[in-house]
């Protein structure tokens, strides 16, 4: 007899509908399963057959072939174990239910329980989209799923559970619909930018690369707060909206590292090691294809500290996403497409012993050995971080001073309310930000009148920029006319938009 029940896969963050098809024939007692499955996949034999058996079910011991269809989709994971054992009872006759129009996703444990599975989230959504109204899954997955609308949701702590609910003895009633919230922030918060002391310089290039989503480079001598700084972003950052929240959580479901909240509600910060390879940084492997840190930054912040000490091959990899906005990853294992939409935030010392150019101590470095450190991080990969600025070490009296600093929710609000400004600016487009405009949009928000141009001809010309540096202080300018509440750009915008690209001219 042959029986079909419908799953899922994942290819990226999309799903792939796989049809599960059983026959059960008499014959030598066999157990095969077809359709390009992975390890994992083919191991489910073992878990099947012990939790038919463990939920006091009869496992036919006749022929059984399980075909994953389509065949030329590589099928990977243990969410096919659920549906795997329903079909197989289904064809057995072990059960009597009407299954179609229902996605069945689970992990089996060897005495029939249920165990959770990742991409439980972008699965659901891919298969609504689709037309799929119905789905049973792991009890420890209901939490991700019940932000999902339009469907209903069916969780399961077990196999006997789910045959249950099927035959209608014991019907599970749908998870019910989590309404999501912005996570609330505490009064005081761990890394408050009210913490940094001084650095007034450096907290308002934070405060305009918030502002409009810029990428930003802090270079200054060990100790003068670059880290601090950087681990305030994410207090200062807008709050999440659903859609947000839902395309974060797509990618943290498929990494596996989702809370028990079910939703991401806070922005991402990744902060890699510098020894971290090209495959962490951008996703990979041999043969699967798994997410890597610039997709896991995704809406929030990739932070990157002593920046020349990751490898150069490493670095280079990010040029492209930095650019786009997602990354492709091509392997044996087939080919996917991950967003890597995030603000990197960067650290670097300016030479080896860090204190070149510092006011407090005295670099023993030679300029040879400068030129090197320096060197390390490329030209072009310099000229995609729209704000450089070098720091230095901060005074004792201000380190002690009590003297109260200007809290995160102060700059929010302010940063806030320059994105409320380009969300309105960019309400018919894709862009969202001033860093994400492209030619069209720059030509007609970053218009200048003939003293500006003449600002930007002359820091052009006398700091050797490239076009695209150009482009870049017109953004960052626009944003910091936002923040002034101001429709054009004037002469002191630019002069502060270019004053936060002098490093990188230096080089």
């Amino acid at each position: 007899m042959i029986a079909k029940v419908q799953s899922y896969a994942l290819s990226g963050l999309n799903g792939v509908a796989v049809t599960v098809e059983a026959d059960v024939s008499r014959g030598i007692p066999s157990y095969e399963i077809v359709g390009l499955p992975d390890a994992a996949v083919k191991e489910s034999k073992e878990r099947v057959r012990s939790a038919v058996k463990n939920s006091a079910l009869e496992f036919p011991a006749h022929k059984i072939t399980i075909n994953l269809a389509p065949a030329y989709v590589r099928k990977e994971g243990s969410a096919f174990d659920l549906p795997v054992a329903v079909c197989l009872l289904l064809a057995s006759g072990g059960l009597h239910a009407e299954t179609e129009g229902i996605v069945f996703l689970g992990e089996l444990a060897l005495n029939g329980d249920l165990r959770p599975v990742t991409g439980v989230l972008p699965t659901i959504i891919s298969a609504r989209d689709n037309g799929f109204t119905k789905f049973v899954v792991p009890f420890d997955n209901a939490k991700e799923a019940s932000y999902i609308r339009g469907v209903e949701t069916y969780a399961a702590k077990s196999l006997r559970e789910v045959v249950d609910h099927l035959s209608g003895f014991a019907p599970l009633a749908p998870v019910a619909i989590t309404e999501y919230a912005v996570k609330e922030k505490t009064e005081r918060l761990a890394h408050d930018l009210s913490f940094v002391k001084g650095q007034p310089l450096a907290k308002r290039a934070l405060e305009v690369a918030v502002a409009g989503g810029h990428n930003l480079l802090f270079v200054g001598p060990p100790g003068s707060g670059k880290t601090m700084l950087a681990r305030a972003i994410p207090t200062v950052l807008p709050d999440m909206t659903f859609e947000e929240a839902l395309e974060i959580t797509k990618i943290h479901s498929v990494a596996g590292i989702l809370g028990k909240e079910g939703i991401v509600r806070e922005r991402p910060f990744r902060s890699p090691h510098h020894t971290a390879s090209t495959v962490a940084l951008c996703g990979g492997g041999n043969k699967a294809i798994r997410l890597g840190e610039m997709s896991l930054a995704h809406g929030g912040v990739l932070f990157l500290d002593e920046l020349p000490e990751f490898k150069r091959s490493s670095l280079e990899a990010m040029r492209q996403p930095l650019e786009d906005g997602e990354i492709t990853i091509s392997r044996v294992g087939g080919k996917a497409t991950y967003p890597a939409s995030f603000m990197l935030c960067a650290s670097m010392n300016p030479c080896p012993c860090g204190n070149y150019g510092s006011n407090k101590r005295q670099c023993t470095c030679t300029p040879n050995e400068v030129r090197k450190y320096r060197a390390r991080v490329s030209g072009p990969l310099l000229d995609r971080i729209d704000i450089q600025v070098e720091v230095d070490g901060v005074d004792y009296d201000d380190l002690v001073s009590q003297a109260e600093e200007e809290r995160s929710a102060e700059v929010k609000a302010r940063a806030d309310g320059a994105r409320k400004i380009q969300r309105a600016r960019f309400e018919d487009s894709a862009v969202h930000t001033n860093a994400e405009m492209g030619e069209r949009e720059m030509r007609k928000y970053c218009k200048l009148d003939e003293s500006g141009e003449e600002v930007l001809r002359e820091a052009f010309e006398n700091l050797h920029l490239s076009a695209r540096a150009r482009s870049r202080i017109l953004k960052v300018a626009r944003t910091i006319a936002d923040l002034d509440l101001s429709e054009n750009i004037t002469p002191e915008h630019l002069y502060e938009a270019i004053s936060y690209r002098t490093y990188g001219a230096e080089e």
